[in-house]
């Protein structure tokens, strides 16, 4: 199959050309072919490299933060290819060590039995914590957070299968902490700096034994003061670790908050996530101190209360209904391509190559390159999303 574009995104700029794909893979771009192979012509729409959410706890008709299963997340890849999400991490959050255990050997089921007819490709697993800190748990449980623990990650493995966990986000300042990470690093699972109270001095103490970034930027950690750095003065300062941002809904991160950050970084360094976690599965009534609403579930429903007292019954199993409780992720590019003026080269780092350098996927995933996954988009100049492809497979984005 080919795909004929003007405005086809590689590391090397925009192509005109044909875009050959073959099992799944890419093989090239081409200036022309054969009149009789079979050609998607989309002319003066813009070709890119899907986008990968390294932080996503659920979305939609599925959650794997509050379900755990593979069902869950066989949802969330059906409904993620309608904002054009071709892979991701499938996240955990602060959970009892038994639950953690139950998604991980879910999370490695939903691997092992995907297929490009189900949508977004899980590549990994993200376990946001249980390795935090209580100061700045945020959304996470409290009495579930541990201490780092080599003999825990060694178990969390081999329940996941070897190569499966691809990012952890813990506290570094925490006991145990040093022998954790190069324990990690060793294993190339990449380490997230988040909901941590570490100081900068810890930051650049341990950095370079295997810390890469942050995680939700400015959110669940130590702030800037002129006279006391903390995580965020650690973001802004060291120039070669990752900024992650969660959707940009202006809620949690003022669009001013992630412009200056921007600046500082430029989109070479800053990962764009959403940090879903589909609220419409919640499993016990949920106050959202954010969103200044309460979510209480009833069966296959979810009830959502607003402040002012307005109640909305929504079947939770039904992405029309549901798709609006959280931001998607094209809608979040949308806001940064407004805020920061950024270019469609700077979205593609932010949304594609960023996040598979970050997690070591970067032969496989993360731009238009001959022997990489098809896992391509196409966009109009407005950012509107005309069709989706997961290694070559046209999905269904209606």
């Amino acid at each position: 199959m080919y795909i004929y574009s003007e405005n086809i995104y590689t590391p090397k700029g925009f192509q005109d050309g044909y875009l050959k794909i073959e099992d799944g893979i890419i093989k090239g771009i081409y200036p022309e072919v054969e009149p009789n192979e079979e050609v998607l012509d989309y002319s003066q729409n813009i070709i890119l490299p899907g986008f990968i959410d390294i932080h996503l706890h659920g979305w939609a008709t599925g959650s794997f933060t509050y379900e755990g299963s593979s069902k869950s997340l066989r949802n969330m890849s059906r409904d993620l290819v309608k904002s054009g999400v071709t892979s991701y991490l499938a996240t955990t959050g602060t959970d009892s060590l038994d639950f953690i255990k139950f998604q991980l050997s879910e999370a490695k089921k939903a691997m092992d039995s995907w297929e490009p007819s189900l949508g977004a490709e899980v590549i990994g697993i993200h376990l946001e914590g249980p390795f935090i800190n209580k100061e700045y748990k945020g959304m996470q449980k409290e009495e579930h957070v541990l201490n780092p623990s080599i003999e825990i990650l060694e178990n969390f493995i081999e329940i996941a299968g070897k190569g499966n966990i691809r990012l952890i986000t813990m506290a570094p300042e925490l006991p145990g902490s040093e022998e954790f990470i190069k324990y990690a690093n060793k294993n190339n699972i990449q380490i997230s700096v988040g909901h941590t109270a570490a100081e900068f001095e810890d930051i650049a103490r341990l950095k370079d034994l295997g810390l890469g970034g942050f995680t939700h930027t400015y959110s669940g950690m130590r702030g800037f003061h002129h006279r006391r750095l903390g995580v965020v003065g650690a973001a802004m300062y060291f120039n070669d670790m990752y900024a992650e941002f969660a959707k940009q809904t202006g809620l949690t991160v003022k669009p001013e908050a992630f412009a200056i950050m921007y600046r500082l970084k430029g989109p070479n360094k800053i990962i764009l996530t959403t940090d879903c976690v589909g609220l419409a599965h919640v499993n016990y009534e949920f106050y959202h101190y954010v969103r200044k609403q309460t979510f209480i579930p009833q069966g296959d429903y979810i009830k959502v209360v607003s402040e002012d007292g307005k109640e909305e019954l929504m079947d939770k199993y039904n992405y029309e209904q549901v798709k609006d409780l959280e931001m998607n992720y094209l809608d979040s590019v949308k806001n940064v391509v407004k805020n920061v003026k950024a270019s469609i080269s700077d979205i593609v780092k932010m949304t594609a190559e960023n996040p598979a350098k970050y997690i070591n996927l970067y032969d496989k995933k993360g731009s238009i390159e001959e022997g990489k996954d098809a896992d391509v988009i196409v966009v109009d100049d407005y950012w509107n999303l005309i069709d989706v492809f997961v290694k070559g497979l046209k999905q269904n984005i209606n």
